[in-house]
């Protein structure tokens, strides 16, 4: 990736995406109160350097499938492989090695327990260098990446201008998705500013029939657009996932209040021993250190708290990471 110094305009341009990431470049310029081409040239700068991409996210809980934060215990020297194996698959996002190099963490959607039961007690395992393997089924999520307040840097006013349409009220019936959705959504996974010209020709649809089927998935919550970005460009290198054990009859309200802390970027109750998991984006070491011992620590009902940090990611929201160039 490209050395990139980010302005306040850059940073505008960043929450701005993040907040819509279809966002027209005119309607962006009229907020940050430049020119269309100057949107224009400094996303294609902030683009083509490998910063940031805009990607399309698919709900899988609107289609029917369950999320798992999935950790995998292995050998050192067969971390690497794993972790590559799992971010190759499209059913993974946020693939990290963790803990010194033993530990690969992502979350993966699956159909079905058919195809959850493949990969938790087949495919996994059949390495003697994978040491152990823990699932945890993700309930409910309080903080998601596409909200973390570390991308913030526009005010409440300008967010409401730039704010789209909110998705229709979650319902218990799931939404099917035909072949040139799927196509579509293909696409749009590995660049959410897909042009519609470019997704009507792959789909062999009317440019007038791919918008509407667009802002018909994301009215009914299966389909939003957010930002690719390392935390380091932000300005917060330093990543670990915490895995906590909390009360019961607390969990709602600590998930709720971690939610809030702006060093959160996702938070969310789970099954199994630690039933809280949570990453966050802090700018050192003894940045880190204050956020455990003095923002954490205060939540009094934590029984148990794990901290492992990120040494490196392969994935993150869209396709897989690439290398520095």
């Amino acid at each position: 990736m490209d050395t990139v110094t980010l302005d306040g305009i850059d940073r505008g341009l960043i929450h701005a995406l993040r907040i819509d990431g279809r966002v027209q470049f005119r309607a962006a310029a009229e907020v940050l109160g430049v020119s269309e081409s100057t949107v224009a040239r400094r996303y294609r700068r902030l683009r083509s350097s490998g910063l940031l991409r805009v990607v399309g996210v698919v709900n899988g809980v609107r289609l029917g499938r369950t999320s798992w934060a999935l950790r995998v215990q292995c050998t050192p020297d067969a971390a690497d492989a794993i972790a590559s194996a799992l971010a190759a698959r499209p059913d993974t996002s946020y693939v990290y090695l963790l803990s010194g190099g033993t530990e690969v963490s992502c979350n993966v959607q699956t159909p079905n327990t058919a195809e959850r039961d493949a990969l938790l007690l087949d495919k996994l395992p059949r390495t003697g260098r994978v040491t152990s393997v823990s699932a945890h089924l993700l309930l409910r999520a309080t903080a998601l990446p596409g909200n973390w307040a570390g991308a913030a840097s526009l005010t409440e006013e300008q967010v409401s201008m730039l704010r789209p349409p909110a998705a229709l009220p979650v319902t218990a019936e799931t939404v099917t998705l035909d072949e040139q959705d799927q196509a579509m959504l293909e696409i749009l996974t590995r660049d959410g500013r897909t042009g519609y010209s470019e997704l009507a020709m792959v789909t062999r649809s009317a440019e007038s029939t791919v918008k509407r089927r667009v802002d018909a998935l994301r009215r009914a919550g299966v389909l939003t657009f957010t930002i690719d970005i390392a935390p380091s460009a932000l300005g917060c290198p330093i990543e670990a996932r915490l895995w906590m054990s909390v009360r019961p009859s607390q969990l709602a309200d600590v998930a709720t209040r971690m939610a809030e802390h702006p060093e959160v970027s996702f938070a969310a109750m789970t099954t199994g021993p630690s039933n809280l998991v949570a990453a966050v984006n802090c700018r050192d070491a003894e940045d880190l250190c204050r956020y455990l011992t003095e923002r954490v620590a205060v939540l009094d009902t934590i029984d148990s708290i794990e901290t492992a940090p990120v040494i490196r990611t392969l994935k993150r929201a869209g396709a897989l990471v690439l290398p520095p160039r």
